[in-house]
């Protein structure tokens, strides 16, 4: 059965739906929250909690890196951000904090102009590394190319090449593109790559050789590609689509298992948990972990299309501060609104439908239900 839509005589387009559409269905079986595992195993690399801290300045520095990484996540630096591109970013940041709205972007451009410093690629992932934590950082694509060396070189456990889109073939007639299959072969490090936000950009990326797949486009809190580009893609289909394509690649490939990682619109506690029932093994979260009180942007949150050159398509968003990071993850909660403790309430949704780990949680019933908040 299609769920094909007519929008115009010479136009269909397929319904999609964002996790505000959908809602989790309690089953004849429940749990004890304490006996729920929420734990993530990638690669050769097991995390406690399903949580990427997101590459993103407003929310990831070596600090909080190693702060998450404390805490059971894996905190993923933006490798082509503040910290590798000055010695003590901090006075920008503080800044950037300060910045009336009507002269934030283009003064962030200004700031963001400075050089990407191999030297200080290798310093910051050192940092990370003395923390005793896994060590993750990205790159865009356009940028792997040139210091992927560097970033193998200083250690990493996890590497990133994380984009607005991200597709195994991309087309330049000015440039020798990233040939992803090749360089992922080639490098003794696994790879997660995005965003992907159809099957069959998906089942590409897994064909690549990447150990995960980010999904996702334009769903931030930070972004206005729906505004800007006219570009939007519906978390809840998304990461429905790319966990069939998960599906259909492990038996295309013989049993190769490839992570999917929702990336953007997993703000608070039911987010997340959608995110998981809809088929992610995991997410990385932005906005969500802005909100702490160790958070670099101190309030704010912002990603790199808020200062690009040519078209800014992203913005600097106030999302406040709620709590420490700690209590951002495991609570104790303060209010009802799914800001505090995330990892509780994805215990407290697994037990209340009966399933015991997150790869059962994916079987989950789910229904279509669109949220209109009171």
């Amino acid at each position: 059965m299609s769920n094909e839509i007519e929008i115009g005589r010479g136009k269909r387009g397929r319904r999609a739906y964002s996790f505000d559409d959908i809602a989790v269905v309690p089953s004849r079986r429940t749990r004890d929250p304490e006996e729920v595992s929420v734990g993530w195993q990638i690669d050769a690399y097991y995390a406690e909690v399903p949580v990427l801290g997101a590459p993103m300045d407003s929310v990831t520095s070596p600090a909080t890196a190693i702060a998450l990484g404390r805490l059971g996540g894996i905190g993923v630096l933006d490798l082509e951000g503040l910290w590798t591109r000055y010695a003590d970013p901090q006075p920008l940041l503080d800044e950037i904090a300060e910045l009336p709205a009507e002269s934030a972007t283009a003064r962030m451009q200004e700031i963001y102009s400075a050089p990407v410093q191999g030297e200080l690629i290798s310093q910051r992932l050192r940092e990370v590394r003395a923390g005793g934590v896994p060590v993750a950082g990205a790159l865009s694509p356009q940028r792997t190319q040139q210091y992927w060396r560097t970033v193998v070189d200083a250690g990493v456990d996890l590497f990133v090449i994380r984009g607005t889109t991200v597709s195994a073939e991309h087309v330049s007639g000015q440039a020798e593109p990233l040939n992803l299959k090749r360089f992922i072969y080639e490098l003794d490090v696994p790879v997660v790559v995005g965003g992907a936000a159809t099957y069959q950009a998906a089942l590409h990326l897994m064909r690549t050789g990447a150990a995960g797949v980010l999904v996702g486009f334009g769903g931030g809190a930070a972004h206005t590609n729906r505004v800007s580009l006219g570009i939007h893609a519906p978390m809840a289909s998304a990461v429905g689509d790319v966990a069939a394509a998960r599906r259909d690649y492990l038996d295309e490939s013989g049993g190769r298992y490839v992570h999917v990682i929702a990336d953007g619109g997993v703000g608070r506690s039911g987010d997340l948990v959608k995110a998981i029932a809809c088929g992610a093994d995991a997410v990385m979260l932005g906005s969500a972990l802005a909100r702490a009180s160790e958070a670099p942007g101190r309030g704010w949150h912002w990603g790199p299309e808020a200062h690009h050159r040519q078209l800014p398509r992203g913005e600097r968003v106030g999302v406040g501060t709620v709590g420490s990071l700690q209590e951002i993850l495991f609570g104790p909660g303060r209010s009802a609104d799914g800001t505090l403790n995330l990892i509780g309430a994805l215990r407290r949704a697994m037990a209340t439908t009966g399933y015991s780990d997150l790869k059962e949680f994916q079987r989950v019933e789910v229904v279509i239900s669109p949220y209109s908040p009171r």
